[in-house]
């Protein structure tokens, strides 16, 4: 019995990845293809296959560098994986969408984000503001980073953990 149930599954995952190539066939997500390019000479910050894998490590371990010690690049920024990877189009996928980027994989993995409770789900243009939902209550946030307030509960977190915000 658990020898059937195994080849069943078995066969069920091998189809899905037959099934890839057709669109709207497919038993995994369809993707959405990236708006623009990292640079002239590479696509993405790093492999395809390597960012499937390892994009949460990237973003964690940038997340800490900028918060913890105030390095602000480009690469491996959330911001930036949102300008590429995401239309502008006002009527573009939010978040809760299983088309938006972000969501197409991670809703079929039955994984839940937090990012965007407090970053942007599409681009913005420097400066301007977004709406950000949380729960619910809306706040506005600066996306130049120069005037932007700390989310509810933050600044006490950071100064409890000795972190000063400008």
């Amino acid at each position: 019995m658990l020898k059937n149930s195994l080849i069943i599954m078995l066969l069920a995952f091998t189809a899905g990845f037959a099934l890839q190539g057709r669109a709207g066939d497919s038993l995994l997500p369809e993707i959405p293809a990236a708006q623009k390019r990292f640079s002239e000479a590479q696509g993405c910050v790093e492999p395809t296959e390597d960012m499937r894998k390892n994009h949460m490590e990237y973003i964690l371990h940038k997340r800490d560098k900028t918060m913890h010690q105030g390095i602000r690049t480009s690469r491996h920024s959330l911001k930036e994986c949102i300008n590429c990877h995401v239309s502008d189009a006002p009527d573009a996928p939010r978040v809760s969408s299983r088309e938006h980027f972000c969501n197409s994989c991670h809703s079929y993995a039955a994984v839940h984000i937090d990012c965007f409770q407090c970053h942007a789900d599409r681009p913005v243009k420097t400066g301007e503001r977004q709406t950000v939902s949380a729960g619910s209550t809306d706040r506005h946030v600066m996306t130049d980073g120069s005037s932007a307030q700390p989310v509810t509960g933050q600044a006490r977190i950071m100064a409890s953990e000795g972190i000063a915000h400008e």
